[in-house]
């Protein structure tokens, strides 16, 4: 249920390109939370750094919210990305299986389900 994939680039590098790269295929960038510094702000500190980026691809948003209004539970997209073995990893949910157990038209769980790999392959466009 949660799609991960590892890449060599440095994190720091990934994140200044992630917008740009989500741009290319259709996405904005709504928001980014740096959950270290939240955390260490509620005294709560982890040593993980963990960034998750929260993405929109409005039509889809719209299709979405209108045909399957619960679907709104994950939206919007969101990448989260951290450091893992000396890696960088991202990570998603794994939106095909949701898209899979509902009841909707195929028509709109197809149009689902390329937006899902659009993101996907933002988040494998480093080490191609």
């Amino acid at each position: 249920m949660i799609y991960t994939i590892q890449t060599t680039t440095n994190i720091e590098t990934v994140k200044s390109e992630l917008e740009r790269k989500a741009k290319e295929v259709g996405f904005g960038l709504l928001n980014t939370y740096d959950f270290k510094t939240i955390l260490e702000e509620k005294s709560f500190p982890i040593e993980k750094e963990i960034t998750v980026f929260e993405l929109c691809n409005p039509p889809g948003a719209q299709q979405a919210l209108t045909k399957l209004p619960e679907i709104s539970v994950y939206l919007p997209c969101r990448i989260s990305m951290y450091e893992n073995n000396g890696m960088t990893a991202l990570s998603t949910i794994g939106i095909e299986e949701i898209i899979n157990a509902v009841e909707a038209k195929e028509e709109f769980k197809t149009y689902m389900i390329i937006l899902f790999e659009n993101l996907k392959r933002v988040m494998r466009s480093w080490d191609t």
